[in-house]
Order: C-alpha cells, then sequence, then structure tokens
C-alpha cells in the first residue's frame, strides 16, 4: 500500500535506511496485550527480533517484559525501562559477565538449558549470597515444521534439556543451594504459522508436568516461549497476527491450574510488520536472459533471504508503470546478495525509491558491516 509510505519525506533522506510505522506497532501491542489479558498470560518481549531503543520503549509502555538471549539484550532492556523483575534470560551459552549482570539486577528468571549450566549460575549465586529463580528450558521434541534454521524444539537441536535427561537434572537440583526452581520453559521455533505444533506442545507440557509431580514438584510458571508467525506474502491484508486464535489454542489445550502463570515470549509477532527496508534503485541492468535491478541495500542491511531464502514483498514506490519480471539484488560483492528472483516489479529507473516489506524483525537487529558499509539508520512514522 504505497500510500502508507511518505515518498516526498524518503526522497530527502540517505537510503538505506529502516522506516518503522508506529501507529501498527501500537496497534499490534494493543491487539496483542487485550487478547493475553483475556486468559491473565504474562507476555515478554523476545529482544532479539529488534533492539531499537524507541521501539524497546513502546513495547515497554504497554506492560510487556522482556525475553533476553545476551547479557547485551539485558541492558538494553533495563535502558529501555523495562522493570529488572520482568526480565527472562535465556540462551544456551551464557557467559559469566552476563549471568552476572542478571544476578546483580535481581532480573525474574533465568531459563537455563543445562545441567552445567545450572552448576555454574549456582556457583556464581553463592559467590554473590544471592538464590535465583530458574525455569528448565526443556526439549519438549515437537517439530514446528518451519526453516531448519530457526528450528529450535527437537531432539537434534542444540538448546534445551532433553526429556531423556530431565530425571537427572532434576535429581541434581536439590543440592544446588542457590537454585529456585519455578518453572518450565520452551522455544520450539520462529515463523509458524500452522499452530498444530502449539497443540502437540500443550500436550507434550501435560506429560513432562506429571513428570514433576511424580516427584511432589508443582510448576507455577509455565513459559511457551515464542514463534507466532507473520504474514510475508500479503502484510497489508494481514498486518496483525491472530493473536486471539493463538491464545484460544493455549487456554484450550492447557488449562492453568490456579496456582500457575502463563508466560509466553513474541517477538517477530510484534514488530515484524511495522517495519520496512527502504532503499533506492542504483542501476537497472539488462542481463543475456534477465534484468537486474541493483539497490544500495544489501544483505548487510537485511541478511534474511541470503540467510534463510526468506520471502519479502517488494514495492518500487517511485512508480506505477506496468510490471516488468526482474531480480532485485544488492551492491555487496557476494552472490547470494540477492532479495528475489523472477519478480513482478512497476518498471523501474535509477533513483526509484524501493520498500522492502516485513522487515521489522531480524532486520536492524542483523545488520552487518561486511564491506565496510555503514549500519542503517533508522526513521519513525511520527517523527519524520
Amino acid at each position: 500500500m504505497k500510500s502508507r509510505f511518505p515518498i516526498d519525506a524518503f526522497n530527502l533522506l540517505t537510503t538505506p535506511f529502516y522506516y518503522y510505522d508506529t501507529n501498527i506497532l501500537k496497534d499490534t501491542l494493543y491487539a496483542l496485550t487485550k487478547e493475553a489479558s483475556k486468559y491473565n498470560y504474562h507476555i515478554h518481549y523476545a529482544v532479539k527480533a529488534n533492539a531499537n531503543p524507541r521501539i524497546l520503549s513502546i513495547i515497554k509502555e504497554y506492560g510487556l517484559g522482556a525475553d533476553c538471549v545476551s547479557g547485551g539484550e539485558i541492558q538494553a532492556a533495563l535502558d529501555a525501562g523495562f522493570p529488572a523483575d520482568k526480565i527472562v534470560f535465556a540462551g544456551v551459552g551464557k557467559a559469566d559477565w552476563e549471568i552476572n549482570l542478571g544476578l546483580d539486577r535481581d532480573i525474574f528468571c533465568y531459563n537455563a538449558e543445562s545441567l552445567p549450566e545450572l552448576e555454574v549460575i549456582n556457583e556464581l549465586a553463592i559467590n554473590k549470597r544471592k538464590s535465583v529463580q530458574v525455569a528448565l528450558r526443556i526439549n519438549p521434541e515437537v517439530d514446528a515444521h518451519t526453516h531448519h534454521h530457526i528450528t529450535t524444539g527437537t531432539k537434534e537441536d542444540k538448546f534445551g534439556i532433553n526429556r531423556s535427561q530431565l530425571n537427572k537434572v532434576l535429581d541434581r537440583i536439590p543440592a544446588l543451594e542457590a537454585i529456585q526452581l519455578i518453572g518450565i520453559h520452551y522455544h520450539i521455533g520462529s515463523q509458524i504459522t500452522d499452530l498444530k505444533p502449539f497443540q502437540q506442545l500443550c500436550q507434550r507440557t501435560v506429560e513432562i508436568q506429571e513428570q514433576f509431580a511424580k516427584r511432589g514438584l508443582k510448576i507455577k510458571h509455565i513459559n511457551f516461549g515464542g514463534g507466532l508467525g507473520i504474514n510475508y506474502e500479503n502484510p497489508d491484508a494481514h498486518l496483525i497476527p491472530d493473536f486471539k486464535t493463538y491464545f484460544e489454542l493455549f487456554h484450550t489445550y492447557f488449562p492453568a491450574e490456579s496456582y500457575q502463570q502463563i508466560h509466553f515470549e513474541p517477538g517477530r509477532s510484534i514488530v515484524g510488520q511495522c517495519g520496512s527496508l527502504i532503499s533506492k534503485v542504483l542501476y537497472v541492468k539488462e542481463g543475456s536472459f534477465k534484468k537486474f535491478v541493483v539497490l544500495d541495500a544489501g544483505f548487510t542491511e537485511l541478511i534474511r533471504p541470503a540467510f534463510y531464502g526468506a520471502y519479502h514483498q517488494i514495492e518500487n514506490l517511485s512508480s506505477e508503470a506496468p510490471e516488468e519480471t526482474c531480480d532485485v539484488v544488492g551492491p555487496i560483492c557476494e552472490s547470494s546478495d540477492c532479495f528475489a528472483k523472477a519478480i513482478s516489479l512497476n518498471k523501474t529507473e535509477r533513483g526509484d525509491i524501493i520498500a522492502i516489506r516485513s522487515a521489522g524483525a531480524y532486520g536492524e537487529i542483523m545488520a552487518s558491516q561486511y564491506n565496510c558499509r555503514k549500519l542503517p539508520n533508522a526513521y519513525f512514522s511520527d517523527l519524520i
């Protein structure tokens, strides 16, 4: 929807840059919190999706906590004003300094992924004379049927404690005097659009909870992670994910006990549709068999197409001319620097403004300075 973009302003700005529509972000947050509040679900934003300081500050205003996977993300969340008692810390490789940062700031919970990690957290907490709340990240062996780079819930993945190892971990925890076991945590993958794997996750959680109950353990906190996908093919028709159906599924298939709190960690579904990568056409190159539209943005600004083979809708904001078939590529000295092949795009000329849609998640945050390029700036709809 080209009218959504302030084209005149874009022509005055140096490309490439990220453009964020704050109205879309706020509408998404409103829909999310409205549906989650029906069941008193607790939401922690997955900071890894987008850690732009202004994005974080807007999300914090809606009462969300933060899901962090590094010490840097913990600090970014704190700097943005997220309360420490709403921050959870996940990740398969937590360094000592990162664990200590969380201990010093009294964050809510560590999602621990292995017995060696639990032992290190325990040791560092004892050194600080503190106790620490921990949830066990369990690998539920649920296949989310998404791209293999972003599947995290099968026993072949590096994440979490395999079910076959769970009893060994539970046997050891009583000896870890600083550890308070308060919950269990999952994350089965990302960009999940078929909700059946979440139904399987609920059923698997019932089984795992019974394993805890046999030991006389009541699990107060159940964290189902994130993973809800967005519509990359037709963003204007589906700007806001179907949070209603998503949360209804969990309420139906995992009715919580009165003493339990249910947590979620959405990232992409919150910020994905509010962001676009804005670029200019450098050249239109006629090849022997195809036409190349060469942009001033490359995989240094948006790596998802090169890394995952991901699709993003691409629009020529400057042209209403008839469509032509072309490859849209970047300037990076790598053959993988290609945003799309054989797509239809309004006839394109040098200097045209191009929008690569649905880039609010895993776009700006994954930008690099390969080829000694500058990192992209960010602009917001209410400040431009």
